[in-house]
C-alpha cells in the first residue's frame, strides 16, 4: 500500500527552471536558495565552534587552532591554520586520532579507524558524529587558510570575555 504522505520540500527544492517565472525569478529564487543554505551552514559553524571550545581541541591547539596550547600538560597540537587537510582528512583525524602523535580519537569506539586511533592523550571529552561534522564546518570556515588571528575572530571566540582581544587588531 502506497502512503499518501508526501516528503516536505521547501521552494528552493520546488522550483523547476524553463516552467516561466523570468529572469527577476530567477535571481530571486537563487538569493533565497543561498540565504537559507549559508544560514544552515552557519548553524554549523557556530555548532562547530562550542564543540571546539567545549572538547578540549583548544587544550592542545589552542583558542584559534594556531597551536598554541592552553595547558601546559596537554601535548601540543597541530597549527590548523596552516594546515593543508582536507574537510575528509580532518574529520578522520578528529574521529580517529593520529596514532604517535598525541591526537587522541574523539569518536566513541571509533570504529574503522587505521592503525587504532590515537590513545596516547585521552580525549578531554567525546563528540557524536554530527558534532564532528560541525568542527570540521568550523575549522573550514574560520580556520584552515585564515592566516592571523584577527580580532572579530577573536571577538567570535571570547564572546563572554571582549577585553582579552585587545591585542588583535
Amino acid at each position: 500500500m502506497k502512503s499518501s504522505v508526501k516528503p516536505k520540500t521547501t521552494a528552493c527544492q520546488n522550483y523547476r527552471f524553463g516552467t516561466g517565472g523570468g529572469g527577476l525569478a530567477v535571481i530571486a529564487i537563487v538569493v533565497m536558495c543561498s540565504t537559507v543554505a549559508f544560514a544552515q551552514s552557519e548553524d554549523k559553524v557556530k555548532a562547530g565552534l562550542a564543540a571546539w571550545r567545549n572538547s578540549g581541541c583548544a587544550d592542545c591547539h589552542g583558542a584559534f587552532a594556531n597551536g598554541e596550547k592552553e595547558r601546559d600538560e596537554s601535548p601540543a597540537g597541530a597549527d590548523l591554520r596552516r594546515t593543508r587537510l582536507k574537510a575528509d582528512e580532518l574529520k578522520l583525524a578528529i574521529r580517529c586520532g593520529r596514532p604517535g602523535t598525541g591526537m587522541p580519537s574523539f569518536e566513541e569506539g571509533a570504529s574503522g579507524c587505521p592503525g587504532g586511533g590515537g590513545d596516547l592523550y585521552p580525549a578531554p571529552a567525546k563528540l557524536s558524529a554530527e558534532q564532528i561534522d560541525n568542527v570540521v564546518a568550523y575549522l573550514q570556515a574560520r580556520i584552515v587558510g585564515k592566516g592571523k588571528v584577527t580580532k572579530q575572530e577573536c571577538l567570535l571566540y571570547y564572546t563572554d570575555k571582549p577585553d582579552w582581544c585587545d591585542d588583535y587588531n
